[in-house]
């Protein structure tokens, strides 16, 4: 189980600002982003737009293996617009 943060955009689609998600302790970022597009169908309007902060570090879309622990924090960042 990890803690999944949601902000701005990522947060009105999804309608909740965290939530506790069962993943696979292995899993890709993209996987992950599809594990989670499955609970939140609306997210995936972002998908070209958003990234990842798996304990506070920035992690793209694809690939990259994440290794998951219990309790870990997933942040979905949308871009954020401001002036």
């Amino acid at each position: 189980m990890v803690t999944v943060l949601y902000f701005a955009r990522s947060a009105e689609l999804a309608g909740l600002r965290s939530e506790s998600v069962s993943v696979p302790q292995r899993i890709t970022s993209l996987q992950l982003w599809e594990e989670i597009v499955k609970i939140h169908p609306r997210l995936a309007v972002i998908r070209d737009q958003v990234i990842f902060a798996v304990q506070q570090e920035y992690v793209f879309l694809g690939d990259q293996l994440l290794v998951l622990q219990t309790g870990d924090e997933v942040a979905i960042i949308p871009p954020i617009s401001g002036g």
